[in-house]
């Protein structure tokens, strides 16, 4: 069977992004923590042809993505399952320049689940424990968090465009380790898998803590087009061992900032922003 052409002009690229790559790999394509280049392409591949092809990804802001040195990517979670973290680690390997890897702190449940966990840290996404996130920010590297945790995911669809309780640990994480916060949101999770119920008796036997039932049954992602906008990175002051209403404070800040971010891809999807505008709004936050 012949390989479409676009398909080879994606893979091409991608070897090219990944070769592009700041990480220390030795000479398997192995770097120190155990991430491996052809794994990453192989899992890649199909994550670049979703992002190019049947989601349609626009990435706003890219320019606010730190080119290097670490920083923590804070945004909402959304879709029912984790496809805002496919399309954003895919968005800063395709479209960052120079393409950067985005570790992702993956749930617990995810370890016992057959070849996911071993794939996931392949990849670079490790369990969501502290000693992990640190070591991986000290190595200067780009750490995506979702504060909302599993709650996020479990929005139901008309609840898709509100942010539920966040968790301050990725505070206390970025004062202690002096990391910048990239905030970012993610729109059309909830459009693509309109979650109208959760089935927990379900996800428990699977052993995953719920599976996201649909209009149409199983949670099958429509081709429906999905944004990422990255806003400009906040500084805190402190070493992470404030008093609990300080870091409320700042998390509420951070929390703040994604609603807007909402807010203004929203604004786009409708028709109400023009691409140069939001840009303006994205930029402008800079200077």
């Amino acid at each position: 069977m012949l390989t479409p052409p676009s398909q080879t002009r994606l893979s091409r690229s991608l070897r090219a992004r990944l070769a592009a790559l700041d990480l220390p790999f030795n000479r398997y394509g192995i770097d120190r923590f155990g991430v491996s280049r052809e794994h990453l392409y192989r899992v890649l591949r199909p994550f670049g042809w979703f992002y190019r092809h049947y989601f349609r990804v626009r990435a706003h802001g890219l320019a606010n993505v730190p080119s290097r040195g670490r920083a923590m990517l804070i945004g909402n979670h959304s879709g029912g399952v984790a496809l805002d973290a496919a399309m954003i680690i895919t968005s800063l390997l395709f479209d960052l320049e120079p393409p950067r890897l985005a570790h992702g702190m993956t749930e617990k449940f995810i370890a016992n689940v057959p070849f996911a966990a071993e794939w996931a840290s392949r990849c670079g996404q490790f369990t969501g424990l502290p000693e992990h996130a640190v070591r991986l920010l000290e190595d200067e590297r780009l750490l995506l968090v979702f504060p909302e945790g599993a709650a996020g995911t479990a929005k139901l669809f008309p609840e898709r465009h509100t942010l539920v309780k966040f968790g301050s640990g990725f505070m206390r994480l970025a004062l202690q380790t002096r990391a910048p916060i990239v905030p970012l949101a993610f729109l059309g999770g909830g459009e693509a898998i309109p979650t109208v119920h959760n089935a927990l008796a379900l996800g428990k036997l699977l052993g995953v803590p719920y599976v996201p039932i649909t209009p149409y049954g199983l949670p099958l992602p429509l081709p429906l087009q999905l944004d990422v906008l990255y806003g400009a990175p906040m500084h805190f002051e402190g070493d992470g061992s404030e008093d609990d209403r300080v870091i409320s404070e700042q998390v509420d800040r951070v929390k703040s900032r994604i609603a807007e971010l909402t807010q203004l891809g929203l604004r786009l999807r409708r028709g109400d922003l023009t691409e140069t505008e939001l840009q303006a709004h994205l930029v402008g936050e800079n200077q």
